[in-house]
């Protein structure tokens, strides 16, 4: 199997993926939860009437943000509210409709928020650090043609399309579901740069054993036999996060629904770079290299 061979069409079929959901993210952005907002999210079950339920709200004068209702519950966000409030709500809504249950309230200042989102991208710019100066440590004795330096930057390379990958379909479905991002998301970005980054090195170090062992075969041959010698691996470890992961999704509670969307996602797609993305692009830069002398 000639995988570098058709490298140009696994670059198209990622482009394919990430080109919509960047317009998406251009054009709609993330949704944010309260978790980077601020704000307050009330969830009520048990609620036969919408309609009632805004009602209150509206008198009041309490402004809904945003409101989804599902086969079970119905969430509702507003700006922040106090315990004063919330309590004030809950009794008005509960004289319209005598069985409605309030199964979350959370408040989130606008500053805590402010500080999430900050804390969120710098947890993911240090992480990205980190690895490119690992991975640049630890491949700095391989052989010519390649160096540590466009390792480093080709596993950099896979991470954003991965990260690209996952913000772009989390974009798609909140513009077109009303899926919010909190907390667990970052999470699972930084899970998925992590099971990536692994993904890549297992097979950026093959073809550093293989430069070794195949010293004068074409950088393009020695690069493709490393892939074929890791696929298996890579595709049996895969596999068996995700099976897990749809298991967690099918009988998951609601809370961690998308979180768990957002690591198949993430997986899949890291998966896929690592192999059919990160070691060809060692390949493209190399090939780019050889033109320009």
């Amino acid at each position: 199997m000639n995988i570098i061979g058709k490298k140009n069409w696994y670059f198209a079929i990622s482009l394919l993926v990430i080109v919509p959901g960047i317009i998406s993210l251009i054009l709609f952005g993330l949704k944010p939860s309260i978790d980077f907002s601020g704000g307050s999210r009330l969830t009520f079950s048990n609620v036969s009437d919408t309609s009632a339920v805004k009602n209150v709200f509206t008198a009041n004068k309490i402004e809904i943000v945003s409101l989804q209702n599902t086969t079970t519950s119905l969430t509702v966000r507003t700006k922040p509210l106090d315990a004063k409030q919330n309590a004030t709500l809950l009794l008005g809504i509960q004289k319209t409709e005598s069985g409605v249950k309030e199964d979350e309230f959370a408040t989130i200042g606008p500053t805590i928020g402010k500080e999430t989102t900050t804390n969120a991208l710098l947890g993911v710019a240090i992480a990205s650090l980190l690895i490119v100066l690992y991975i640049a440590w630890s491949f700095r004795s391989v052989r010519k043609p390649a160096n540590s330096f466009q390792f480093g930057v080709t596993a950099i390379v896979a991470l954003l399309h991965d990260a690209l990958v996952l913000l772009g379909i989390f974009s798609i479905l909140g513009h077109f579901f009303g899926v919010e991002i909190d907390s667990l998301f970052v999470t699972a970005i930084l899970t998925v740069i992590g099971f990536s980054v692994h993904d890549t090195i297992v097979v950026f170090d093959r073809v550093r054993e293989n430069l070794g062992k195949m010293p004068f075969a074409p950088f393009d041959e020695v690069v493709n036999a490393s892939i074929m010698q890791t696929l298996g691996r890579s595709l049996n470890t895969s596999l068996t996060v995700i099976l897990v992961l749809f298991a967690l999704l099918l009988f998951g509670g609601e809370s961690t629904k998308w979180f768990i969307v957002a690591l198949l996602v993430g997986i899949i797609s890291g998966t896929y770079s690592s192999v059919f993305n990160a070691a060809p692009l060692l390949v493209l830069w190399n090939e780019w290299i050889n033109r320009k002398k």
